[in-house]
């Protein structure tokens, strides 16, 4: 097994169901519950700033609308991204990348971040993502892992030349998943825990390749998963769970 150098609890969108999803709330939430590493995602906003948002339009977690690709940063900075989970939350903003990175390594917390491009820009996500990370966590003891669905984006981002390491993610673990770890030069595997039988699991394990399982609400489910050989585990109760 190659070794894993990050914590074994991530917790999911920033704070999981603690706070807003990828809010600094949540980066906030997720210290204070003493998890020592972090999931969100990662869009360009239609200026080409990296933003924290997981869909392709605000209408869910903020009280704008519209797609997320065709928004201007000065009507980003206008959002609400709190009020939706919680009046205590009102008035909270979308973060961009930077300022994420920034409290992640005020709070000492480890980051997957997932390159979530709106349809249309994988490439110019994966490339775009990737060089801010690199940037914004330049001698830093940890840097970040890039994960996604999008193989254009890993593409990308490993060919922007930081030398991050990626993850690629799936939902269910494909027939061919070694050879598109490798030919995508991934350092770890990111799959659904509901769609994998344990057999599945082990067998990415005895290859060598890191796994990590999402999203994984139950403690004794996540100390299983450990216990197989499962690398890490992302959750939005990261205050029931009692490892790191």
């Amino acid at each position: 097994m190659v070794p894993w150098p990050y914590p074994r609890l991530f917790a999911h969108r920033c704070g999981g169901a603690l706070a807003p999803e990828n809010t600094l709330a949540g980066l906030r939430a997720a210290a204070r519950a003493g998890c020592r590493a972090v999931e969100f995602d990662v869009m360009l906003s239609g200026s080409g700033t990296p933003v924290l948002i997981h869909d392709e339009t605000w209408d869910r977690t903020t009280d704008g609308s519209g797609r997320v690709a065709e928004t201007p940063d000065d009507a980003v900075a206008r959002l609400d991204a709190g009020s939706w989970f919680g009046r205590e939350f009102a008035g909270e903003p979308v973060p961009t990348f930077e300022q994420a990175a920034r409290m992640c390594r005020e709070l000492g917390l480890a980051a997957n971040v997932e390159i979530k491009p709106a349809a249309g820009h994988e490439a110019e996500t994966g490339r775009a993502v990737a060089l801010a990370a690199a940037r914004w966590w330049q001698g830093a003891a940890l840097a970040p892992l890039l994960s996604s669905f999008s193989a254009a984006a890993l593409t990308a981002a490993r060919n922007s030349g930081t030398g991050l390491a990626l993850g690629m993610l799936v939902g269910a673990v494909p027939a061919d998943w070694f050879d598109r770890v490798a030919r995508l030069g991934c350092y770890s595997l990111h799959c659904d825990a509901a769609y994998n039988p344990a057999a599945t699991l082990a067998n990415v394990v005895r290859r060598g390749v890191p796994v990590l399982c999402y999203t994984v609400n139950e403690p004794e489910r996540a100390a299983e998963l450990l216990q197989s050989g499962v690398a890490a585990v992302v959750s939005d109760r990261v205050d029931a769970m009692t490892f790191e």
